[in-house]
């Protein structure tokens, strides 16, 4: 994919300018795609602090740790989270950063789950170093970037309903969403008690819980829900 197969949707106010973006986080499981991502930022950007996590857990144990970085790019298939949960969960302790998300996944019902989610944009991982640094740049100066041929256009309805359900999502604890993906997979509630390791009535309470926050009334219906955000899977 080359740099004029990238589309930028309108301007927002910026929320940085790329200058003052000093800190990155990188959250990819592939060692080598992870440290020549870290490399091409140092030099493009003059950074000296590009943090890395391998999973999804790893990322938030560093941000408690290390406080909030200016920016995440984050990839769509990680060990403990695929699809929009990445971007559902670090929305949630990120509200003001803007996060990329980056995969060779450019499926357009993919796009659109993460974008609804809260993704700043998102590119593909065959970009040119030239056509991915000046992506960055954009995303953070305030453009959404996304792959040319996902129109945003044609299905803000769609998106907009979407983005009220993912931010549903978001108000979901670590601890339920860990149920919620595990009712996805069709695990029972007493499945679900053994491996989390708690009582079935907790498990009964949180389901309560999720139903609630998300506006479920059946198991079924939270299903299809995370399957129209593409909660946890890539398509």
């Amino acid at each position: 994919m080359t740099a004029a197969a990238m589309q930028a949707r309108p301007p927002q106010t910026p929320r940085q300018s790329a200058d003052q973006v000093r800190e990155i986080l990188i959250v990819d499981d592939h060692p080598l795609m992870c440290d020549a991502l870290a490399l091409t930022l140092k030099i493009s950007f003059g950074l000296k602090n590009v943090r890395t996590a391998r999973s999804l857990g790893a990322a938030l144990e560093g941000i408690r740790a290390q406080g909030a970085p200016d920016a995440v790019i984050l990839d769509l298939n990680l060990p403990d989270a695929r699809g929009a949960e990445g971007i559902v969960t670090l929305r949630r302790q990120l509200p003001d950063v803007p996060i990329t998300m980056i995969s060779a996944d450019l499926d357009s019902a993919m796009i659109s789950a993460a974008m609804a989610a809260g993704a700043q944009g998102y590119i593909s991982k065959s970009l040119s170093r030239e056509a991915l640094v000046d992506s960055l740049r954009r995303m953070w100066e305030g453009e959404h970037v996304t792959p040319e041929g996902w129109a945003p256009d044609q299905a803000d309805a769609e998106d907009e309903a979407k983005a009220e359900l993912a931010r549903r999502f978001a108000t979901l604890t670590p601890q339920q969403m860990k149920i919620l993906r595990l009712i996805c997979q069709g695990k029972a509630n007493k499945e679900i008690s053994y491996d989390l390791s708690i009582a079935e009535a907790t498990v009964k309470t949180h389901i309560t819980a999720i139903m609630s926050k998300i506006n479920a009334r059946r198991r079924t219906q939270a299903v299809l829900l995370a399957n129209t955000v593409r909660l946890f899977e890539a398509g």
